[in-house]
């Protein structure tokens, strides 16, 4: 392990309404300058980093930033809210507070929305609450429409439909009219309808954050890790949600809401650590 000599924060992952003008400077860059960071990492995604340093183009792109009126925390929003508490607590603590310390800023990448992919988030559950899965099924049949889908891997087709996998078998769940609100930027969310209708009211599990018998698989690693992990015995049962799409996102957090947890994965992801920022 090796120790920082001062506070330092890494990157947090934002996203912004894209904006034409940026994208053309960008790939202007990308197409004419040699990135000064080119590696792939040991997870086998590459990672191509350039450093701007004319002026010209920098307060080119200030100005554009300028005018967007708003960035979204895709990926960060603890780390966010935990670096603006620092730096408070560093202006507190300095009597000669200028507002141009390096504490008062934070590092973040901006992706812009059209070049993001929401991946899905899934769960797997170590209980089914002293349910066989027949009554499992039974039970989610009064709030979902079902289908088996026999022993082939099901992914959701679209919003407000699921899959589970338990006990060597894929179905298709589709919430019923009536069991979520259209009106609701969270209540419509289907991390929202799960959590709701199956992980609490029917296994029990009303804290996503504590409670030991969930956890959540990155739609990235796909859903054969989901029949994995069911299949090894690990886990009881799985669910895999069709992704939140970026225009829910945006609707939440221009409402004032926050997501749910463990609601979004984001691609790409920049490496962690690439760049870091002093607070000194």
């Amino acid at each position: 392990m090796f120790a920082s000599p001062m506070p330092t924060w890494s990157l947090f992952f934002f996203t912004y309404p894209a904006v034409k003008a940026i994208d053309i400077i960008v790939e202007e860059i990308v197409k004419t300058q040699k990135a000064d960071y080119d590696f792939t990492s040991n997870d086998g995604f590459g990672h191509h980093f350039w450093v701007i340093k004319d002026q010209g183009t920098i307060d080119k792109i200030t100005t554009l930033f300028a005018m967007v009126p708003a960035t979204y925390v895709a990926d960060g929003h603890h780390r966010t809210a935990a670096a603006a508490l620092v730096g408070n607590e560093k202006k507190k603590n300095n009597p000669n507070h200028t507002e141009k310390e390096e504490y008062n800023f934070f590092l973040a990448v901006h992706f812009p929305d059209n070049q993001l992919t929401i991946i899905d988030y899934n769960r797997v559950v170590s209980t089914l609450n002293d349910l066989t899965p027949t009554e499992l099924i039974e039970k989610l049949s009064k709030v979902f429409d079902i289908e088996l889908k026999g022993s082939e891997i099901y992914k959701p087709v679209q919003l407000h439909n699921f899959s589970l996998y338990v006990e060597g078998k894929w179905y298709s769940l589709t919430a019923k009219p009536g069991t979520y609100n259209d009106a609701d930027p969270i209540g419509v969310l289907d991390v929202t309808i799960l959590s709701k209708l199956v992980l609490d009211e029917i296994l029990g599990i009303k804290d996503l954050r504590t409670d030991k018998r969930i956890d959540f698989v990155g739609g990235i690693r796909g859903l054969g890790e989901l029949q994995k992990r069911v299949d090894s015995g690990e886990m009881k049962a799985a669910f895999a949600l069709f992704p939140v799409s970026m225009k829910q996102l945006i609707d939440i957090a221009d409402s004032g809401n926050i997501m749910p947890p463990k609601t979004t994965w984001f691609e790409p992801k920049l490496r962690s650590g690439l760049v870091v920022h002093s607070l000194e």
